[in-house]
């Protein structure tokens, strides 16, 4: 029996708007240049999204700071973006908490800086 994949048909949409960035700019460009690449293409894909999104980081019922999400799509899907020779622990740490801080169950973190787009599906199990 396969696993459902946590909002499949969303995160394929996304995964091929930064696909279709990635084939047009290639690695080499800094972060801010893909954002915008991307935001251009889920608009073309209809994808709602708000970018820079800021949440409240609460303990104990009360709010302690706040996280920048680089672009939340369709109020359901985080996506946090990356110009790096790869996709880290931290960086995966960072979208983990960016889920408990929107009660989200998913997160793409999407680096552009290699050969081949590089996604990561991060998933807060309850």
């Amino acid at each position: 029996m396969a696993m459902e994949l946590v909002e499949a048909e969303l995160s394929e949409q996304i995964i091929g708007c930064g696909i279709r960035v990635h084939r047009a700019l290639g690695p080499g460009f800094l972060e801010k240049i893909y954002a915008e690449a991307l935001t251009m293409e889920l608009t073309k894909a209809r994808l709602g999204f708000d970018r820079q999104k800021t949440v409240p980081v609460m303990y104990d019922g009360r709010p302690i700071g706040e996280h920048r999400l680089d672009l939340l799509v369709a109020d359901r899907v985080v996506v946090e973006l990356k110009a790096c020779r790869m996709i880290e622990d931290v960086h995966l740490a960072t979208a983990r908490s960016y889920l408990k801080a929107t009660w989200l169950p998913l997160a793409l973190v999407i680096n552009f800086s290699k050969p081949t787009l590089e996604i990561r599906r991060v998933v807060l199990s309850n």
